[in-house]
């Protein structure tokens, strides 16, 4: 339903409702929620990355840094897409899609927020001002086209959806290490099974405007490969727990914790698979939303107590 904002008697806006609604704009332009989960990725691998005492000021430039450059993407996905936006019932009310906001307004939102998060970002180190505009350019102008055509854009747009976790262990570091490496390959594989329950319960409205990226079969329904995708990405995270604790990085009790909260996120994964269906379905993204923020505070805890 789309959202109208409040009027007076005299049909204008009041200063305080006009305020009121340009901030939700705003909020909507960033997709601020998605934006909270990526900040939360990028600070929660600093803290696990980091080596002595916590800086509370680096983090916070790591927040906003983080918080600027993933709005600029948003922005820019929802420029590309607002027509296609348009056409779904759960976009259809975003500024742009709306009309709320011009094209113009839009870009030059998402141009101010990558320059000022880039050089954010980049007070850490060269590496993470680049992962970050790597993050940004991929996301908007390969991921975002590429998901029009083709279900590979759920791969290739795995490879910015990680790099939050990369950027927050780089920034922490200075360099790229094994460490980096690991919590960017376990956010990767933990976004697949995600990334197949949203498709499943997204799919009509998605062929509705055009996307191509979630694969079906000869009925026009999600296919099977999807479930398969879910379970082998899901039961993947087990030994990369194993080989984080073989790395030093954990300790044996963590591991176990890891292990078995990647078995469960596997055991969802497979029923979503063998039977799927919209409550299953909404099952997997459920668990997914416990998932990887239950391992990075796993793993952090571990850390400090250890």
């Amino acid at each position: 339903m789309e959202r109208k904002p409040h009027k007076t008697e005299s049909g204008v806006l009041t200063s305080k409702e006009a305020v009121a609604s340009w901030w939700s704009d705003l909020l909507q332009l960033i997709k601020f929620r998605l934006t909270l989960t990526v900040v939360f990725s990028a600070v929660m691998a600093y803290l696990i990355a980091a080596g002595g005492p916590i800086d509370g000021i680096e983090i916070a430039i790591l927040a906003l840094g983080g918080l600027l450059v993933s709005g600029a993407a948003n922005a820019l996905n929802q420029v590309l897409e607002k027509e296609y936006d348009a056409q779904m019932s759960r976009t259809a009310d975003r500024p742009l899609a709306a009309g709320r906001m011009s094209t113009s307004r839009g870009v030059l939102w998402a141009g101010l927020m990558a320059v000022v998060g880039i050089m954010l970002l980049a007070m850490f180190n060269p590496w993470t001002a680049v992962f970050g505009m790597l993050a940004m350019m991929s996301y908007a102008f390969l991921y975002t086209p590429m998901k029009r055509s083709t279900p590979a854009a759920v791969t290739v747009g795995a490879f910015p959806g990680a790099l939050p976790v990369l950027i927050g262990a780089v920034a922490a570091q200075g360099e790229l290490t094994m460490l980096a490496f690991l919590l960017f390959v376990l956010q990767f594989f933990w976004q697949f099974p995600h990334f197949s329950a949203i498709g499943w319960l997204g799919h009509g409205e998605y062929k509705k405007a055009g996307f191509r990226f979630v694969p079906e079969d000869e009925q026009g329904r999600p296919h099977s490969s999807i479930g398969v995708q879910a379970v082998v990405y899901a039961a993947l995270l087990v030994p990369l727990s194993i080989a984080i604790w073989w790395a030093g990085y954990v300790s044996l009790a963590a591991c176990a914790g890891m292990v078995a909260l990647g078995v469960a996120y596997a055991v969802v994964s497979y029923r979503f698979w063998v039977a799927p269906s919209r409550q299953m379905a909404l099952r997997l993204m459920f668990a997914s939303f416990f998932y990887l923020p239950l391992v990075l505070m796993l793993w952090w805890m571990d850390k400090v107590i250890c």
